[in-house]
């Protein structure tokens, strides 16, 4: 036994010693080109779907059904993955197609993959690929959002798919005021490609996936694509969409949303908007919250540019960014170290009253 040890150790060693020399005189191909050998495609695909199987058991994957988040993964994935992956209306991109391993479209491979394998991949991508890690690993519910979106891709149809991920609109608005972008290079197309298909040509949120911009404070939304494009503020959707605008280009899409009709009032439960009204304006004293209203109106204060205004948001949006300033997930510009502590002393009632609360307001203009 000792010697058949030797022997095996010293091929084992020969073996070694002859891929080092492979590797050194640069014999071993890594040309795209040439793709891997069987064996090497089938042992690094076997590898990663059990290091996947492994590493995702404690997932627990949220419900997937909500359209709203189906709406939400689409529009994401058709800006940030369909250039890889494909689309019912283009199932193979060209330049996919030269990348080894080439990227698989994957409405045809989700069936062999569970939610919570799904949530793994996208979120922390995977090594020997161009799938990158998610860009905000805070931000687990857009990586559900994606995940929900991938769960009905294989029965969509190209029209279908267009009106998830782009909406029904996509032609641009004769009367669309886009004088203060004047200055860009392509106005429409910066508007076109980065801000409508979540926000709407008319900056009132595509549906409530997406927040209102629309009459908000040009200040604040200024702030706001700054913070995500420093990575301070927290979203794999939006950082890398503002760390793509110059500083001036920002400032001229904040003004344009600034001056568009702010956002209508929306309905609500009459109960939760009252309890929400009471904690906008007075506050939780007994919680240490104070009045929302001093910072986010309505109120006879004159608003600060730096807050945002809440009044016609859509209700899920801020309890979505409630929830998680009260995780410490959301990040932001230096103000947002106002809210962290806020947001951790409101139970999850009450943040969906005073979301309730705002959304039922008529949004005034912050030109």
């Amino acid at each position: 036994m000792k010697r058949f040890l030797v022997r095996a150790a010293a091929l084992l060693a020969l073996i070694a010693a002859g891929v080092f020399l492979a590797v050194a005189a640069g014999v071993v191909p890594i040309a795209a080109s040439s793709g891997h050998w069987p064996a090497t495609a089938w042992f690094l695909h076997f590898a990663m779907k059990r290091s996947v199987a492994t590493h995702s058991l404690s997932i627990r994957a949220p419900p997937l059904d909500d359209p709203v988040l189906v709406s939400k993964g689409a529009t994401h994935y058709h800006g940030g993955c369909r250039a890889c992956h494909g689309s019912p209306e283009q199932p193979q991109p060209v330049v996919a197609r030269g990348m080894t391993p080439a990227p698989p479209y994957l409405g045809e491979r989700i069936a062999g993959w569970e939610p919570q394998q799904l949530f793994y991949v996208v979120k922390h991508g995977v090594k020997f690929t161009g799938m990158p890690a998610w860009p905000a690993q805070q931000r687990d519910d857009e990586v559900w959002a994606v995940v929900a979106f991938l769960r009905r891709l294989a029965a969509l149809d190209a029209a279908e798919y267009r009106r998830l991920a782009l909406g029904e609109d996509r032609v641009w608005p004769a009367s669309a005021p886009i004088g203060a972008l004047a200055g860009s290079a392509n106005p429409r197309a910066t508007l076109g490609e980065s801000c409508a298909p979540c926000h709407g040509w008319d900056g009132l949120g595509r549906n409530a996936a997406f927040p209102r911009l629309a009459g908000q404070s040009a200040g604040y939304l200024s702030n706001a694509l700054a913070a995500y494009a420093r990575g301070e503020r927290h979203s794999g959707i939006m950082q890398p969409i503002a760390a793509s605008l110059e500083r001036e280009t920002i400032g001229e899409l904040a003004a344009h949303f600034a001056r568009l009709p702010p956002a209508p009032a929306q309905r609500g439960d009459p109960a939760a908007i009252a309890r929400g009204e009471a904690i906008a304006h007075e506050g939780i004293p007994s919680q240490r919250v104070p009045s929302c209203a001093d910072c986010h109106g309505p109120g006879a204060t004159p608003h600060d540019g730096a807050y945002p205004l809440h009044a016609g948001q859509h209700a899920d949006y801020l309890i979505l960014q409630l929830e998680l300033f009260a995780r410490g997930h959301r990040g932001g510009s230096p103000y947002a170290r106002l809210m962290r502590p806020i947001a951790g002393q409101l139970t999850e009632e009450q943040r969906r009253d005073v979301a309730a609360y705002y959304a039922s307001l008529d949004a005034p203009s912050a030109r």
